[in-house]
C-alpha cells in the first residue's frame, strides 16, 4: 500500500509529521482548510524528467506553478517534460495526485523553491501516498532530510 510506505519512510527520518485524512476536495482554498495550512503551504510534489530513466521531484507552493525557464536555466539543460501518470507510477511507485519524495521507489534528487525556505516556524503539507491523505512536516527539518536544493524555479499561478 502506498500510503503505508510513505508512512514507514517518515517515521524512519525521524521527522515530527501529522497525517491528515480528508475527502477528495476541489480546489486549493479546500485542500488547505482540510489540513489546517495556509495554501501556499500545500506542496505540489512534480516529478520532472531531465532526460532517459533521469527523474528529479520539484516541490512547488500550492499558489505558484513552475517556471520551465528558471528549472531549465538552473539543471543547464534545454529540455525538461513532466512524465504521464504511468511513467510517474512508475517511477515513484505513487500514483498522481499523491506523490511524494518521502518513500518513493528510488529517492530522486530534490529540488525545493526558494520560497519554502526561510521561516523555521513553517510547515508544510504534501501528498501522502494516497488519495486525500497528507503529511504536514516541519519545512526545514523535511528540506534538510530530503538534501532538497533550493532555487528560484516557479511563478506566481496564472488564474
Amino acid at each position: 500500500m502506498s500510503e503505508q510506505r510513505a508512512i514507514d519512510a517518515l517515521e524512519a527520518s525521524g521527522l515530527e509529521f501529522e497525517i491528515t485524512r480528508h475527502g477528495r476536495v476541489g480546489s486549493l482554498a479546500e485542500a488547505a482548510a482540510a489540513r489546517g495550512v495556509e495554501p501556499r503551504d500545500i506542496i505540489k510534489t512534480l516529478v520532472v524528467r531531465r532526460g532517459d530513466g533521469d527523474y528529479l521531484f520539484v516541490l512547488v507552493p500550492g499558489d505558484r506553478e513552475i517556471s520551465w525557464p528558471k528549472l531549465r536555466a538552473l539543471l543547464g539543460v534545454n529540455r525538461l517534460s513532466m512524465p504521464d501518470k504511468e511513467v510517474a507510477q512508475e517511477v515513484t511507485g505513487y500514483e498522481r495526485g499523491t506523490i511524494t519524495p518521502f518513500g518513493s521507489t528510488i529517492a530522486w534528487p530534490v529540488i525545493a523553491d526558494i520560497g519554502l525556505s526561510g521561516d523555521p516556524e513553517r510547515r508544510i503539507s504534501l501528498g501522502a501516498g494516497a488519495h486525500g491523505v497528507a503529511v504536514t512536516v516541519p519545512t526545514e527539518a523535511a528540506l534538510a532530510h530530503l538534501d532538497a536544493r533550493s532555487a528560484d524555479v516557479t511563478e506566481l499561478q496564472r488564474t
